[in-house]
């Protein structure tokens, strides 16, 4: 028999099977990134092929376009056998995307996730809708109230999951890394707790409007808090956090409608005073991201989340990067935004955006530090400062005249993404 590589050469000479000279090792990855339904089907290609997919490494069971996901009943038979017929094989990656619409394969899919989690999965993805004629359920598919129990999981996806404080008790899943949660129902939680974890991500998900949710994850080193409902859940300590971003855009029920702050002195207000089990005076989000040294707050909804915090503000003792919104610049003392300038001691780069979606800001001045006149106001380790805008409008000079009594200067000509500012009045 000639040698694999003298093997793979005739095969390409002679126009011959090329994959067929792969060793089977290889051949299962690249079954992993197969739909399941198509990696079964490799099995008639040849005696070789027969049952390579049931030891593939990776499992995907999502059925239907990418927009329009399968009906659970529709698969059920396969997946049935498939799970058997796989007989506990190993698995690295499982994807999980389909459609639930009758109460009867709630306990059925719960059951294929347990079995996955047996199977020694490292990145579960479970992206399962839910379609019921009560409209109570919403689109939400409710996971089962028993806690994970992994030594393997690395990384845990939830998409479109409603969610309990069972299965967020990650303290059976020793080596979890990643948590990602994506339209979640989180209302029945108040707790998100795991040791291990050092990435977290919760996006436009809804939380309880009467509860903070709390999340314990002190090994966590980036964390992203974005477009979500509802009460802001607290943050414990993270001692080793090094980049955050917390953004509110959507209705939020800490807002208050009769004044600027969080104590109201209306008994009706429902931001202000409906609320149960916090201390008034705790800090909801700043203690937690104090150890941050990249860290974006951005607030489109105006909350009182971030002023509130303000009254016990923590000193950001390791905080070099900070990009705020005009939430953090409103005149005409701008005490919001010295506050947190007082407070973060080491900051290196201050970016300030106005009304000005990221990249697409018109306008972008550019600021130093008078390095012989620094301000004891502001960190003396202040490089750079960056304002970013559509226009320069009254708004925005009030925040430069403000930053200049900071002693820091802006040239001009060297800090235009035009040719010129458009001042607008």
């Amino acid at each position: 028999m000639p040698p694999p590589q003298e093997g793979k050469r005739a095969a390409v000479a002679s126009g011959g099977d090329i994959i067929g000279t792969l060793q089977d090792d290889l051949l299962k990855h690249i079954l992993s990134f197969l739909p399941a339904q198509q990696a079964v089907r490799t099995c008639v290609l040849a005696r070789r092929w027969r049952h390579l997919w049931k030891t593939a490494t990776g499992l995907r069971i999502t059925g239907g376009h990418e927009l329009e996901l399968t009906p659970v009943h529709d698969l059920r038979e396969f997946v049935n056998h498939l799970l058997l017929l796989r007989a506990g094989a190993p698995i690295d990656t499982c994807e999980l995307r389909f459609d639930v619409v009758s109460d009867d394969d709630v306990p059925r899919v719960s059951l294929w996730i347990r079995h996955v989690i047996l199977c020694q999965v490292r990145l579960l993805r479970l992206n399962v809708s839910r379609e019921s004629q009560d409209c109570r359920l919403g689109i939400y598919f409710y996971v089962d109230s028993l806690p994970l129990a992994s030594r393997h999981l690395t990384r845990l996806e939830l998409i479109d999951a409603g969610l309990n404080d069972s299965f967020l008790d990650f303290s059976g899943c020793p080596a979890l890394k990643e948590l990602i949660i994506i339209n979640g129902f989180c209302v029945h939680v108040s707790n998100i707790s795991s040791k291990s974890l050092k990435r977290l991500a919760i996006v436009d998900s809804s939380f309880n409007q009467h509860i903070r949710t709390r999340i314990y994850v002190p090994s966590l080193v980036s964390l992203r808090l974005e477009d979500n409902w509802d009460r802001t859940p607290v943050l414990e300590s993270m001692p080793l956090l090094m980049d955050a971003f917390v953004r509110f855009i959507k209705e939020s029920v800490d807002r208050c409608f009769y004044s600027d702050s969080w104590d109201c002195h209306n008994e009706h207000c429902q931001g202000c005073y409906d609320l149960q089990g916090v201390n008034s005076d705790e800090c909801v989000l700043l203690k937690g991201l104090s150890e941050a040294e990249h860290l974006t707050l951005i607030d489109e909804h105006d909350t009182f989340i971030f002023r509130r915090d303000l009254t016990w503000c923590p000193t950001f003792s390791k905080l070099k990067v900070l990009i705020l919104n005009e939430y953090w610049c409103v005149p005409t003392d701008f005490d919001v935004l010295a506050c947190i300038l007082e407070h973060s001691p080491v900051l290196e780069i201050l970016t300030l955006h106005f009304f000005s979606k990221g990249p697409k800001h018109k306008v972008e001045i550019r600021g130093c530090c008078n390095a012989v006149e620094s301000s004891a106001a502001i960190s003396e380790h202040l490089k750079t400062v960056e304002v970013k805008c559509n226009s320069v409008d009254v708004e925005v000079l009030k925040i430069l005249k403000f930053l200049g009594t900071l002693n820091i200067s802006f040239e001009e000509e060297n800090t235009l993404v035009e040719d010129r500012w458009p001042i607008s009045s």
